[in-house]
């Protein structure tokens, strides 16, 4: 993911702490401890990027090392469970990756120093993990980022997956398949999320692919139909359970409560902006010949006004819409606009209309909201029009619609929220007939975003950056939001198990990171 923040400026930004943890328990406390009925002695994780630890963009060792699974196996280990959870750690605190010498994987993101305050930016810095030299294992954390569910029964995916490449037994091996190999007595699955998470954060480019039973005619950023999803699922968990281990799954959250479709609202642009407020007179100008003719069509709804005295919508592209690219022309044409000008309306603002509360702008989207789109602007020169004029119909948001990548409109939406419910249906199924514990992560992240959840001396929330509870990717946790997740897991093993396995101190874990000139914290 390229460096897509650098706008974003953030006024206040509190709570910070240090990289690593405090000891949550002392070592006289050991023997108060204990496990219960639980098995706990060979844990092994499996997913994809939110067992691995990854946060803030990238996969890093202070990261894996915070990573939910391995917080737990720390608890485990308190109430007497052993001390032998490995991971396939980074070689750096970067988090970028090499094939070959050359960088596949950007640094993770930080928090530097702006004029206006704050803002995430890409650490920078040369990365030292390369994929070439193996990680030796065995290893119980095989959470590998960027894996769907039908990815992990996939033989040989480490050749198309790097961070599984590294780890990865032998070239035919599949995620799953070396997991089970490690016997494990407890296991934890928290997969699912990318098989439609990719469609979200690409603002919908993918395919719904519900109905296609083949995933390997799918794009990377396709919903996986429900079937796939549920078989793969089900052979996952035959696999980890073939030995005899008892586990946990956890659910799909929802990706409307997540920080990267929260923060950038849908009407960002701002009249106390002198550069946008200059414009307003002549875009409301502009606009009016348009609106007369969305109007005359029937489609007056999708009238476009700029507001003087409170934030306007950005205009976007909504392919859902019927196009009247063609008689939006002739209307145009018919009202005295020249035939090339309205042709270019016509086909510019046939789908367009200003955004609502029902759309979910990207985090990505505020760098490229009120931008020059010069790939735009060239195709506008090459059809005849001249420099100035072409600039002035190419400023996403502005007189150029947001493409489909910086929103979700409800229809892409819809198709998101039917696979989540598919999926969590299965899921719970699944844990049911199995009787493993669940963990509602869907319940959790909503709660985390509507009210927040109370811990000593502050409050988790979805706050992008100062709430604590998201890294800057605005997708993955922090380290605090994997112990959090970790307390869930402790806290049902308890219940389930009848053991005395502590929790940790969430707020003893750290947020996000500030970028010193050296390098952070």
């Amino acid at each position: 993911m390229k460096n897509t923040f650098k706008y974003i400026a953030l006024a206040a930004v509190v709570g910070f702490t240090s990289c690593e943890p405090e000891f949550e328990n002392t070592v006289t406390d050991t023997g108060f401890y204990d496990t219960g009925s639980a098995d706990l002695s060979n844990y092994v994780a499996v997913g994809n990027s939110l067992t691995a630890g990854f946060a803030d963009g990238a996969l890093y060792i202070s990261g894996q090392n915070n990573s939910y699974p391995n917080i737990m196996a720390g608890q485990f280990a308190l109430a007497g469970a052993g001390e032998n959870f490995t991971q396939p750690l980074m070689s750096d605190d970067l988090g970028g990756l090499l094939l070959g010498g050359v960088q596949v994987a950007q640094n993770k993101f930080v928090l530097s120093a702006g004029a206006n305050g704050p803002f995430p930016a890409v650490l920078e810095g040369t990365p030292t993990t390369e994929v070439g030299t193996s990680a030796t294992g065995p290893f119980n954390n095989m959470g590998v980022p960027g894996a769907k569910s039908f990815h992990l029964v996939t033989p040989g995916y480490g050749q198309l997956n790097p961070y599984f490449g590294r780890f990865a037994t032998s070239g035919t091996a599949t995620v799953v398949g070396d997991a089970a190999s490690l016997n494990a007595s407890f296991f934890s699955l928290w997969i699912g999320n990318n098989d439609i998470l990719s469609f979200a954060t690409s603002g919908g480019l993918g395919v719904d692919q519900t109905g296609n039973l083949d995933p390997a005619t799918y794009g990377p950023n396709d919903i996986t139909d429900p079937n796939v999803f549920a078989a793969s699922y089900s052979g996952i968990l035959d696999a980890l359970m073939a030995g005899g281990a008892e586990g946990m799954v956890v659910n799909l959250p929802d990706v409307t409560s997540i920080p990267f479709f929260t923060t950038v609202p849908f009407a960002p642009l701002d009249p106390s902006n002198p550069d946008f407020a200059a414009q307003i007179p002549t875009l409301n100008a502009t606009y009016a010949q348009l609106n007369q003719a969305f109007a005359f069509l029937g489609v007056s709804d999708r009238s476009i006004f700029f507001n003087s005295n409170g934030p306007s919508p950005v205009v976007v592209h909504d392919e859902s819409l019927a196009d009247v690219s063609e008689s939006l022309t002739q209307v145009l044409i018919a009202g005295g606009l020249d035939v090339p000008t309205a042709t270019i309306f016509g086909l510019q603002f046939g789908q367009a209309r200003q955004a609502n509360a029902d759309d979910l702008l990207t985090l990505t989207s505020s760098s490229a909201i009120a931008a020059l789109n010069t790939d735009r602007m060239a195709a506008l020169m090459a059809l005849g029009l001249p420099e100035a004029s072409a600039a002035q119909l190419s400023v996403n948001g502005l007189t150029y619609p947001m493409e489909d990548q910086w929103v979700l409109i409800p229809a892409e939406q819809t198709a998101i929220a039917n696979a989540n419910n598919a999926y969590n249906a299965t899921i719970e199924a699944l844990a049911d007939a199995r009787n493993l514990i669940l963990i509602d992560a869907r319940g959790e992240l909503a709660e985390i975003a509507a009210t927040g959840v109370d811990y000593p001396g502050g409050v988790l929330t979805s706050q992008f950056v100062t709430g604590g509870g998201f890294s800057l990717d605005g997708v993955h946790p922090t380290a605090r939001g994997y112990a959090y997740v970790a307390n869930l897991a402790i806290e049902r093993i308890n219940r389930k198990y009848n053991a005395n396995i502590p929790t940790v101190e969430i707020g003893n874990y750290p947020t996000v990171q500030v970028h010193n000139n050296g390098g952070g914290n």
